[in-house]
């Protein structure tokens, strides 16, 4: 019988702020991500240091340039960057953080340990903030039938 409680994973979108980092200049941003979290009412700032709008809102070359600092973060960015934007997110004064499947390495994972985060990675944002039916959609019910959601 599947498990009514909400893994680490879920309980990381229970937040009610978020920025969401990309590096349009080297990667696509991550719209899915950022979309998705406007949509479901938070409070959702785009970082991206090459550009000056994501989906026409303004967006923000690092975290001190933010209104407010948020709850969390979502990385998606080019694996050579996570480790830099973990520490800048310590330094921040954010507590967790969400590292894009494939673009954690030991140096950002020992970075965020060092500073106190709850951290999930490993796996695709989207799979959990993207609702219904989409190209993530198997992913998710096989992550669910293999317990690992």
């Amino acid at each position: 019988m599947p498990s009514s409680l909400p893994s680490e994973r879920e309980k990381f979108w229970t937040a009610t702020s978020y920025a969401v980092v990309g590096n349009s200049s080297k990667r696509k941003f991550p719209k899915l991500t950022y979309n998705a979290l406007k949509k479901a009412g938070k409070t959702v700032w785009p970082i991206d240091p090459s550009t000056g709008t994501i989906e026409n809102d303004k967006a923000y070359p690092d975290f001190t340039y933010l209104p407010s600092v948020p709850q969390a973060v979502v990385l998606e960015l080019p694996k050579d960057e996570t480790a830099s934007w973990v520490q800048k997110a310590a330094d921040a004064g954010i507590k967790k953080v969400w590292m894009h499947q494939m673009t954690d390495t030991p140096e950002a994972l020992a970075i965020a340990r060092e500073h106190g985060m709850e951290v999930c990675s490993g796996t695709c944002a989207v799979m959990y903030n993207v609702p219904g039916f989409s190209g993530h959609a198997p992913h998710r019910w096989i992550m669910k039938l293999t317990k690992k959601f």
